[in-house]
């Protein structure tokens, strides 16, 4: 184990959304914890320093909707390369998705994850257990054992559930021991297209998705809320439509919050182009009105988080015709450039760009993490040294080989991006340099 050093990070404007502060300062840490904001002791000896002139100090980022494909890819060391991919993204903590082979519905599987990621001493991985038996719809798991394990909420990834009475139960029973449930509204039977219904979909003669496949399964969910008091987290919203059930909900007072992915956010349907399989997605790119209410839907709040839906997918699985392909692309590396390209490209302000990523995040899981929000997603003295430096006065561009991520695929390959992370810390320790830094 690396021993923690005194870390002096120097010059930099940093940005905590929770607290508002946005001040050029140096930032003193010390035993993994933020020592001191500004005004350093005079005492404080670093032995470590961090130049981050010019540069913004962040919390370090919190992504909701990430594959790690372990269980089940050990022989090809996903957790070690999608780990990287994370500290080069700036994603301190992270929570991983149950559907991975075998399922996260085992006690010991959740606690060999965590181990293993515990042992790489890079990013905080928070697992979902699964919501059923081997995701399979019908037998709900033992959540209590699986909580105690370590997994911080129940999902059933993109396996959509056909019985509505199974939902119930499961919402009664995580109700009852105050636990959240984590789904993506889709209908079992309107879901199973390869994209978004619509005027392209027909003209290049894919099967839809219509955007009542999110909405019957918002209402469905809702019901069910209602009727349980269950605490629900809604995973990339997808439509308008959507969209406008969830802020009803809300002003209903159901405890429901919401994410949405970098995908839909700068993406539309007509981003397929000629059978792009790397356009390949879950839920699939929509209109461009959607993506228009989604912007707006993060920018005032409506939706909580920004989230990178990080899929790693391999080679021969992207290589097959469009309908064909595994859906999913690489997020991570990706996460906080697009924050700040929406920033840039529409009148949301840099703080709320940080804030989809940081402290909104951070709100969701810590409720999961039975303790006082804001664990995570903050940049305060006292709070843990989780931190990300980001250098705006750059840009890269995607290209498969040179992300850290065995997924090498991305609808946003060949994209200029503007700003890149160029230092993550963990606890107070230096994960990654780079990137120019």
């Amino acid at each position: 184990m690396n021993t923690l050093k005194n870390v002096l990070i120097k010059g930099g404007r940093v940005i905590d959304p929770d607290s508002g502060l946005d001040e050029i300062a140096d930032v003193a840490l010390a035993h993994g914890t933020v020592a001191a904001i500004k005004n350093i002791a005079d005492d404080f000896i670093s032995e470590q320093i961090v130049d981050a002139t010019g540069c913004l100090v962040l919390p370090g980022l919190v992504d909701l909707a990430v594959r790690l494909r372990e269980p089940g890819h050990e022989h090809a060391h996903m957790l070690e390369s999608e780990m990287a991919a994370a500290m080069a993204g700036g994603v301190t903590s992270l929570v991983c998705q149950p559907d991975t082979d075998p399922v996260l519905d085992e006690p010991g599987l959740v606690e060999m994850l965590r181990f293993r990621a515990e042992k790489l001493q890079q990013a905080r991985v928070y697992p979902l257990g699964a919501l059923t038996r081997n995701l399979g719809g019908e037998t709900l798991t033992e959540m209590v054992e699986l909580t105690e394990a370590g997994c911080v909420a129940f999902s059933q990834a993109e396996v959509a559930l056909s019985n509505t009475q199974v939902l119930q139960r499961a919402f009664q029973y995580a109700s009852t021991f105050g636990y959240a449930v984590w789904l993506r509204p889709q209908d079992y039977y309107l879901g199973k297209g390869v994209a978004a219904s619509g005027p392209l979909a027909t003209r290049m003669g894919l099967s839809g998705v219509p955007v009542m496949a999110e909405t019957i399964a918002l209402h469905t969910i809702f019901e069910l809320m209602r009727a349980t008091g269950a605490r629900v987290h809604l995973c990339r919203i997808s439509s308008a439509a959507g969209l406008e059930l969830v802020r009803q909900a809300k002003k209903d007072g159901l405890h429901v919050t919401c994410d949405v992915s970098i995908n839909s956010l700068h993406l539309t349907d007509a981003d397929i182009g000629y059978f792009d399989s790397r356009a390949r997605l879950n839920p699939p790119l929509r209109q461009q009105r959607d993506r228009a209410a989604l912007r707006a839907g993060l920018a005032d709040g409506s939706i909580d988080a920004l989230v990178s839906d990080h899929t790693p997918v391999a080679e021969d699985a992207k290589a097959l015709p469009f309908a064909e392909s595994e859906p999913g692309a690489t997020g991570l590396e990706l996460l906080l450039s697009l924050a700040y390209k929406w920033h840039l490209d529409s009148d949301v302000n840099l703080a709320r760009a940080i804030d989809v990523v940081t402290r909104g995040p951070a709100n969701v899981l810590g409720a999961g993490l039975g303790s006082r929000q804001g664990r995570t997603g903050h940049l305060q003295v006292g709070g843990l040294a989780d931190i990300c430096v980001f250098n705006t006065h750059t840009s890269w561009t995607v290209q498969a080989d040179t992300l850290r991520s065995q997924g090498k695929h991305t609808p946003f390959s060949g994209y200029d991006l503007p700003g890149r992370v160029c230092c993550t810390l963990v606890g107070g320790r230096v994960t990654f340099q780079g990137h120019g830094s």
